[in-house]
């Protein structure tokens, strides 16, 4: 497996830049290479907006680019009680780390159709082979909490990559997006504050301190 390779010079820290959608959808497309297959992750700590910015990249670049997200390896509820880490599922650990490092090994070299899978937030399960990746498209975007962790398979998941960019949001504005998803989806008021307090926030805390090894931190514009 080829290890990543950042585009700054050695010895730097990442790039900070205060960019649009639209930049970045430039930036995305630069990276693609006639007859190469690029992948391209994008993470920050939770209610930061990837999945957001991820499908309107994909939007952008218009049949170049596929999205398979991390959260496709989320844990089944099932296993989760199992282990007894239900009641922090969106943990480092309740995700199968190594699997989703293999998928996008696989990826990189596919020269058949790849199906990835799908994590549906209406059922809170995930749905295997439910995202094709065809041969053909040039630019992989898969979107994740856990990107630059350096432990268990993240460290080859991140290896796997060709840039990490890291979507940098106020904890307020993170927290706040985060109590309106979480009542989305069925968690009373009170129970959504909770669960951004005492999992969220954490899990955004460790994932704010691993953004020094991204290739770009992003101030989202818009």
């Amino acid at each position: 497996m080829e290890a990543r390779m950042s585009q700054r010079p050695v010895g730097h820290g990442p790039v900070s830049a205060r960019l649009n959608v639209e930049e970045l959808a430039v930036r995305a497309r630069q990276m693609i290479v006639p007859g190469q297959r690029r992948i391209l992750g994008i993470t920050g700590s939770p209610g930061a907006g990837k999945s957001t910015v991820c499908a309107r990249l994909v939007g952008a670049l218009a049949g170049d680019a596929v999205l398979v997200g991390m959260d496709g390896f989320h844990l089944a509820n099932a296993e989760l009680e199992r282990l007894g880490r239900a009641d922090r599922k969106g943990a480092p650990d309740s995700f199968d780390s190594f699997g989703f490092a293999a998928l996008l090994v696989r990826l990189r070299s596919a020269t058949e159709t790849v199906y990835a899978p799908y994590f549906d937030r209406g059922i809170e399960e995930s749905i295997g082979s439910a995202v094709p990746v065809d041969p053909w498209v040039p630019l992989i975007i898969t979107e994740g909490n856990y990107l630059l962790f350096q432990d268990d398979g993240w460290q080859s998941a991140g290896a796997a990559l060709d840039e990490i960019w890291y979507l940098d949001v106020p904890d307020d504005v993170r927290a706040a997006r985060l109590v309106l998803r979480h009542q989305a989806f069925g968690r009373s008021p009170a129970d959504a504050e909770r669960w951004v307090q005492t999992v969220d926030q954490k899990n955004g805390e460790k994932i704010g301190a691993t953004k020094e090894r991204a290739d770009l931190i992003i101030d989202l514009v818009g």
